[in-house]
């Protein structure tokens, strides 16, 4: 498996991953027009995407890192990055598909120079949270945040410093 940069020519399938990632979970059930924001997540540049390839060519699961902006979810300033939309192809699960994509963000931001990168997660997503706790994320709870009324989304950092 490689973790590399999405082509252009692999939006659409990457945004296809993303919400079959998130469907097989039932995580589209409280906000389903959150597949649209899915399937055009990075599409105008404003971050890193990253996917994982099989020897094949498969696209095994995507993430992509955000600089701080003022519209940042999570991140409070320039010093942070953002973790977005992690996903893994339900075939793909269990291959560490999920912890290679959030090692390369780790190691994305430490090569330029953020102190601290961030993320949220639904309360559900169980399996992602492993990958963080495990990784030496920590709860960031004064972050959480609701972004329909009755979903809050839990804040997770991890200090570079």
């Amino acid at each position: 498996m490689i973790i590399r940069r999405v082509r252009p020519e692999e939006r659409e399938a990457v945004g296809d991953l993303r919400v079959a990632a998130y469907e097989a979970d039932g995580m589209l059930k409280a906000g389903p027009d959150y597949a649209e924001v899915l399937r055009r997540l990075g599409a105008d540049g404003g971050g890193e995407v990253l996917v994982a390839e099989d020897a094949d060519g498969a696209l095994l699961g995507t993430v992509m890192l955000q600089d701080y902006r003022p519209s940042s979810e999570v991140a409070r300033g320039p010093e942070e990055t953002e973790v977005r939309a992690l996903a893994v192809s339900p075939a793909a699960r269990g291959r560490g598909v999920g912890r290679a994509l959030v090692e390369a963000v780790v190691e994305r931001s430490a090569a330029e120079g953020a102190h601290r990168v961030v993320l949220s997660t639904q309360p559900t997503m169980a399996a992602a949270q492993r990958i963080y706790e495990r990784r030496g994320f920590l709860r960031l709870p004064d972050r959480d945040w609701e972004p329909l009324p009755g979903l809050t989304l839990l804040a997770y950092g991890l200090d570079l410093r």
